[in-house]
């Protein structure tokens, strides 16, 4: 290749960079006081996330079981023998199984109600906040906040079921249950500094506007009472006019009054 072919090769990069405008951008740096943060990413397991805003679903340890207790054994027995069959020596499976019975039955439609939206719902929501106490506690269990995210995820889809077959039963139960529902969103779009700072500008130039737009209308407002005066005077005038000279009557007294009374209304 000799050195004419390489100039114009050259030359041809030359004209397409400064076709595409790659020269006016680089290095720009913006002189509004537009300053962009990285939200902090939150996990869909926590209850900002999910929408659990809490509820009271602990036992009292020092209670017994409903199978126990409505022993006649059991109720004759000592009181040593009564505190070893409390729910503090319980193992802690069979208890967070009694405190979702117990939330369930406060839920559901009847005592054999085990399949309808509030039942499963209730249940669900039961089971996610006690897994997020434990994710509090170890949040390095990695299997537990798998299944902790599809419990959510699942609950929210049976919500979404239940808000399109009957919204006053979805209404109640999410003000039961102390949930705020966020449904799946439509179109997902990661953060991205290039896109937000688009959108902070935008925001800007919409607030530098309504700015301008208001110190307009306070200039206005504040010439109002002279404009309503000066046209009182020339209606005024103009009907002392149309009268000397015998023309038909154009400007009633109403509208004298009408420019009169908004210049003293007016501040």
């Amino acid at each position: 290749m000799n050195v004419l072919s390489k100039g114009k090769c050259v030359s041809r990069i030359i004209d397409s960079y400064l076709k595409n405008g790659s020269h006016v951008t680089r290095g720009f740096k913006s002189e509004l006081k537009i300053k962009w943060v990285r939200p902090e990413k939150i996990p869909s397991i926590r209850p900002e996330k999910s929408g659990d805003l809490g509820l009271d679903i602990k036992l009292d340890r020092n209670d017994y079981n409903e199978t126990y207790s409505q022993s006649k054994e059991f109720k004759e027995a000592d009181e040593v023998v009564k505190n070893m069959f409390s729910l503090k020596f319980f193992p802690q499976r069979e208890v967070r199984s009694l405190e979702r019975r117990k939330f369930v039955d406060g839920i559901r439609q009847h005592y054999l109600d085990t399949t309808s939206y509030e039942s499963r719902i209730a249940s669900m929501t039961c089971e996610i906040l006690q897994l997020q106490e434990q994710m509090v506690e170890n949040d390095r269990n990695g299997k537990t906040r798998e299944f902790l995210k599809e419990l959510i995820d699942k609950r929210k889809r049976i919500l979404k079921c239940l808000r399109m077959a009957d919204y006053k039963r979805f209404e109640w139960l999410l003000e039961k249950l102390n949930i705020v529902y966020h449904p799946f969103p439509e179109r997902y779009s990661r953060p991205c500094r290039k896109d937000s700072l688009r959108k902070l500008t935008a925001k800007h130039c919409d607030e530098v506007k309504q700015k301008k737009l208001d110190s307009y209308k306070a200039e206005l407002n504040a010439q109002k009472k002279d404009f309503y005066k000066e046209k009182a005077e020339k209606l005024a005038f103009i009907r002392n006019e149309e009268q000397s000279l015998g023309l038909p009557i154009t400007v009633t007294e109403e509208d004298i009054e009408h420019a009169r009374k908004l210049a003293a209304e007016a501040q």
